[in-house]
């Protein structure tokens, strides 16, 4: 088992990892910002699904979801079609249109790693790939977790003020990536 200033450590790099995702998130072009790009995603990997189910994957919240469906469908996208099983929902699939999109997203993130890790041996990419799948694989699907409760009182002095402590927190909240 690792040393704890070794999962310390890991807590501050994860944490600081949302520079990267914050970089890749640049690159794309407005009509499509990220939350767009997973739903073409998921549905490229997942195949067709209901609304429900993408906000699942998704791990939002289903209007929050539903806002991202309905803009990748008003540009040709995704179709949206009744479902044969209940009238009342739709069916979500990729259209022809969304896969070109995914793939030109696909093509120019890939380039932009490419060049921005041109430095890296091709053994350390694949090495970070691997150690990536498993640190996922290790996380499993985090939807499903409770979440445990933080007692925050060791973090403020009597009276609600910050804590003029020299020991900071070294963890932080990080966001849901979807699957």
């Amino acid at each position: 088992m690792a040393a704890q200033s070794q999962y310390e450590e890991l807590a501050r790099q994860l944490s600081a990892f949302g520079a990267v995702k914050r970089g890749l998130a640049r690159i794309l072009p407005l009509e499509c910002p990220p939350a767009s790009a997973a739903v073409l995603t998921l549905l490229d990997r997942n195949g067709e699904m209901r609304l429900s189910r993408l906000a699942e994957l998704m791990a939002i919240d289903m209007s929050v979801t539903s806002r991202h469906v309905a803009h990748v469908a008003e540009r040709g996208w995704i179709d949206r079609s009744p479902d044969p099983d209940d009238k009342r929902s739709r069916i979500l699939r990729l259209t022809p249109a969304g896969k070109s999109v995914l793939d030109e997203l696909s093509r120019h993130t890939t380039e932009f790693l490419a060049d921005t890790l041109g430095d890296w041996s091709d053994e350390e990419v694949g090495q970070l790939n691997a150690m990536l799948a498993r640190l996922r694989s290790s996380f499993g699907d985090c939807r499903s977790w409770t979440p445990v409760p933080l007692d925050c009182t060791a973090l403020t002095a009597p009276g609600g003020a910050p804590s003029t402590s020299d020991a900071a927190p070294t963890t932080s909240a990080i966001p849901a990536t979807p699957a």
